[in-house]
């Protein structure tokens, strides 16, 4: 199986990138270098992780003329957080990516939820109770914005995270530029069976995020079920002699799903990436499909009255409301 997967534009996009959310500062220079050194041609940034200029120190040591890589070897992913969605300060936000990153253009930039914040220079504007300021700008306002990005040549494509069906059909009616990517969260426990569906019936990449179950997310639960310990996992990846991690992975890019697991630990990075030496068996394959819980481990919440929800929900454009 091809380590690449081609998009509408043409672009080929490496079915493996590294992930940087929570990767804290003085960690993720070293984590992109050693994903560079053993073969990961993709990166996975964003605005809202606030490590983009430690990722650029990264890139700067190995990216360019007279370094390891040519700039067209490498493909870098970035996104626009949801306080920057009101179309005239989109430019701005996606100059100032460049900038962090030290590059001319990004491969793809993805608006990043389907939901505006109040703009402004806090990640998370608040009230003085606590919930978040949200804008009425609607996400079409936004990728048209994001549409005269390509135009500048800033970006070579443009894409969706955290949008459902009914929210990608949306961009789609409006798009000069379509979108080539719609990123969601995704693993055996979250299949996105009908999403990943519909995207490949628009001519859609689906990239997973947290596609390992995003055991390190800080408010992880002690009762939610940790996928890379369930026993199914484990005795499929002893037969393969492969671990439970890089089983997972090859699911993923046996359903044409690209992947970003995250990670700082070079020997599990290094790990993550050689998955393209064995082929799971279709048996094992419907094994691990069958896991589906439709669990979310990354959706935001909120505690009230002792109980969770959606920090959001109330947001018009939400996107966890729909079925998918």
């Amino acid at each position: 199986m091809s380590t690449f997967t081609t998009l509408a534009t043409g672009q080929k996009m490496p079915m493996v990138g590294l992930g940087t959310w929570k990767s804290a500062p003085g960690q993720v220079k070293q984590a992109v270098l050693a994903a560079l050194d053993c073969g990961y041609r993709h990166i996975d940034c964003a605005a809202a992780y606030g490590n983009e200029q430690e990722v650029g120190e990264a890139l700067a040591l190995r990216v360019g003329p007279g370094k390891a890589l040519c700039r067209d070897q490498v493909f870098v992913t970035s996104k626009l957080w949801n306080t920057k969605h009101d179309p005239s300060d989109v430019e701005e936000a996606c100059r100032t990516t460049l900038a962090h990153l030290g590059l001319s253009y990004v491969d793809l930039y993805l608006m990043h939820w389907p939901m505006a914040f109040q703009p402004g220079k806090e990640l998370m504007p608040r009230r003085e109770d606590g919930s978040v300021c949200y804008s009425d700008t609607h996400y079409t306002d936004t990728w048209v914005a994001m549409e005269g990005l390509v135009d500048q040549g800033l970006v070579k494509a443009i894409g969706l995270s955290n949008f459902n069906a009914r929210q990608m059909d949306d961009i789609i009616r409006v798009a000069r530029h379509k979108p080539v990517v719609n990123q969601v969260e995704r693993h055996p426990y979250l299949a996105q069976v009908d999403l990943l569906a519909h995207c490949r019936s628009a001519g859609v990449c689906l990239t997973a995020y947290s596609p390992l179950g995003s055991g390190d997310r800080p408010w992880a639960s002690g009762e939610e079920p940790r996928l890379l310990q369930d026993p199914q996992l484990g005795e499929i990846a002893q037969r393969y002699s492969k671990t439970p991690a890089q089983i997972i992975l090859r699911w993923h890019i046996q359903n044409g799903v690209v992947c970003i697991p995250k990670s700082v630990t070079p020997s599990r990075i290094h790990q993550n990436y050689n998955i393209f030496d064995f082929q799971l068996s279709e048996v094992d394959v419907k094994r691990i499909d069958a896991l589906n819980l439709g669990h979310r481990f990354v959706a935001p919440t909120v505690e009230r009255d002792g109980k969770r929800f959606w920090r959001d929900a109330e947001h018009p454009y939400f996107p966890f409301n729909d079925p998918y």
